[in-house]
């Protein structure tokens, strides 16, 4: 199973951008999936969300102004049985192969958390994607803290009451993962896997992420007092393993 994920978030200059794709796909993240104990490798790129998505971001989510890294436009996902798998060896201590450490010098803003899963539902599109395995062709993922202790009461009984439950069900949806951070800046995170990211827009953020700007919903209060890494939430495509056609 896969319990535990590793997410790296990274910018890349315009002129080394095709290089270090090309090298990613083709050496490091196949080296990667090749390590003991990881259960699968996943790339993402940043592709955004829709209008109501845009105004959300604008005017609801706080960005953290500590001193983390600021990428936003790549994300790679590692999926391990449990968080700890990431420790032993440490992700910092793989032996990489000669090279590697020039290639991957390319990135910027590099970004990493160690998350272990709190809870999880499949999706009515679930029945696409065998168990543990990578995750769909498109995400929406984000990394944040709450801004005080007894709001952290409040998002658990939000996740569990109201935005689970609404996963469970929503078309396209592949799954659901809440996570928690385990090394890194974010205290939280959570993963929703979509079949397209047209359904993304048509069945989750028009008729229900944009409750948050209902200052009478209960996702307004929550959104309101999240403090969310740059960039989050990444609504991104997969760009390797390659989504079947």
């Amino acid at each position: 199973m896969d319990h535990g994920l590793w997410a790296t978030w990274y910018d890349l200059a315009d002129e080394s951008r095709q290089r270090y794709l090309d090298w990613a796909h083709g050496t490091y993240l196949p080296f990667l999936k090749q390590v003991a104990g990881y259960a699968w490798v996943a790339h993402y790129r940043q592709e955004g969300g829709g209008a109501k998505m845009k105004k959300v971001e604008e005017t609801v989510v706080g960005r953290t102004t500590d001193d983390i890294g600021n990428g936003t436009q790549y994300l790679v996902l590692v999926g391990a049985p449990s968080a700890h798998t990431f420790f032993k060896p440490a992700t910092r201590e793989i032996p990489l192969p000669d090279g590697f450490g020039k290639m991957l010098a390319l990135r910027s803003g590099v970004r990493e958390v160690i998350f272990a899963e709190e809870a999880r539902v499949n999706g009515p599109a679930a029945y696409n994607e065998g168990p543990g395995s990578v995750p769909g062709p498109a995400i929406q993922m984000g990394s944040f803290r709450m801004r005080t202790v007894e709001q952290e009461f409040d998002l658990g009984r939000w996740y569990a009451q109201f935005r689970m439950p609404y996963m469970a069900q929503m078309p396209g949806c592949i799954g659901t993962r809440k996570l928690l951070g385990v090394a890194g800046w974010a205290k939280h995170g959570v993963l929703y896997e979509f079949e397209s990211l047209e359904m993304r827009l048509k069945h989750f953020e028009e008729p229900h992420e944009s409750l948050s700007l209902d200052s009478s919903h209960w996702s307004a209060r929550i959104t309101g007092n999240t403090v969310h890494t740059p960039g989050s939430p990444t609504i991104g495509t997969r760009i390797w393993p390659p989504v079947r056609g």
